[in-house]
């Protein structure tokens, strides 16, 4: 028998239903990627998650059934916000926002561990790699998003490779800081924005 009910449960006897408070939510967000940065992905024990987090296993799985499934929602609802940017109104200042928000999610220790995880954990595990590919694609959405406008706007071409972009968008300053271990300061990311953009513009 746990030690103590949650909340949730307290509710869900009273009510005859139970009701997911946010807060429990963001303690049971917070405990898993601790968790994950702590031990990897491999040896996440969700029953330790729901401990960190002071909340009973019965309101994580009633969120979540499973690890992946833990994952691949969090990873779309917390890690797809992190480098939300609005339209700023030119390509530009699109590339600019868009890798200063990347530059930092990647200088956060806990994430930049997780990113280091992920990519080691990837190739030796199917459910992962298949958890993250949604999150891949929406992550990779995003540089779309920025194209389409500048598209929009005639900045660049309409034939212009949205693949190519993508890659070009997010891989130069990830491999500085997560593969390098590198400082990316103001003046490196607005070095490497200019260079992105000429490149962007010289592609048909």
């Amino acid at each position: 028998m746990e030690r103590k009910r949650s909340a949730e449960n307290v509710t869900s006897q009273t009510w005859g239903a139970a009701v997911q408070r946010a807060d429990v939510t963001e303690a049971l967000t917070r405990a898993f990627f601790m968790e994950w940065a702590r031990v990897g992905y491999a040896d996440i024990s969700l029953e330790r998650v729901a401990r960190l987090a002071g909340s009973g296993k019965a309101a994580l799985y009633r969120r979540w059934p499973d690890k992946a499934a833990m994952m691949a929602d969090l990873l779309s609802r917390i890690g797809l916000s992190l480098t939300m940017i609005n339209d700023q109104g030119s390509l530009e200042d699109d590339v600019l926002a868009f890798l200063f928000a990347v530059r930092r999610v990647l200088r956060h220790p806990t994430i930049r561990r997780i990113v280091s995880d992920i990519h080691a954990q990837l190739e030796r595990n199917p459910s992962l790699a298949a958890a993250m590919r949604p999150f891949q694609d929406a992550r990779r959405a995003r540089a779309y998003e920025i194209i389409d406008r500048a598209i929009k706007r005639g900045e660049l071409q309409a034939t212009i490779d949205r693949n190519l972009v993508g890659d070009l968008l997010a891989a130069p300053i990830y491999w500085r800081i997560a593969v390098l271990g590198q400082r990316a300061d103001r003046y490196y990311v607005q070095g490497l924005a200019r260079t992105i953009i000429g490149a962007l513009r010289t592609m048909p």
